[in-house]
């Protein structure tokens, strides 16, 4: 099985990469986001717990987010592996991961960043708001606000990463073709 976690910061193109990967190699994509929008539309407890820690204006305990990944493997035995996207952001969450996993006799095979630079990003982000009316990609304030999160709690995963020898960093730049093809060159050389 293969465990991926996707990083890269918003606009780099880990949903685009995600499809990719989940019709090339069998993966389910298990994005954060994605679960917490399902547990608290259809109101579930694990939702509303979220929910609580939300209104108050708090983060989400790692615990819950664990939870809720747990439920979402466990709902899909069938799955050839995973691609976790947007968890873990913090080192805490990616050993709670690594626990989690190890639970499962399984491990994160290779954690794959796509890398681009801000000002390109940026310009894909403004375009994308005007496609989507996403508000979060129409303001430039708020979108380099989002690059420094990522700067200061996602990027030390760098480090935590690299000392497992799972670390792999693709140029996010190009057409999309020529980024599912560098993903691809890293994952052929897992084995």
């Amino acid at each position: 099985m293969i465990q991926l976690v996707l990083f890269g910061k918003p606009g780099a193109g880990k949903g685009t990469q995600a499809e990719f990967l989940k019709e090339t190699y069998g993966l389910k994509h298990l994005s954060t986001g994605d679960l917490f929008r399902h547990h608290i539309k259809n109101g579930t407890s694990l939702g509303l717990l979220a929910q609580s820690y939300m209104d108050q204006g708090a983060l989400v305990p790692d615990q819950v987010t664990i939870d809720m990944l747990e439920e979402a493997v466990d709902q899909t035995p069938e799955a050839k592996g995973f691609i976790f996207d947007g968890f873990p952001r913090t080192t805490a969450q990616a050993e709670a991961l690594d626990a989690f996993l190890a639970s499962k006799n399984m491990e994160v095979s290779a954690t794959i960043a796509l890398e681009a630079h801000d000002e390109e990003l940026l310009v894909r982000l403004l375009e994308r708001g005007k496609i989507s009316g996403r508000p979060d990609d129409q303001d430039e304030t708020k979108i380099r606000t989002r690059f420094d999160e990522y700067n200061q709690k996602t990027a030390p995963l760098r480090n935590y990463y690299q000392a497992q020898n799972k670390f792999y960093s693709v140029d996010g730049i190009g057409a999309i073709e020529e980024v599912k093809q560098r993903i691809a060159e890293v994952i052929a050389n897992l084995g």
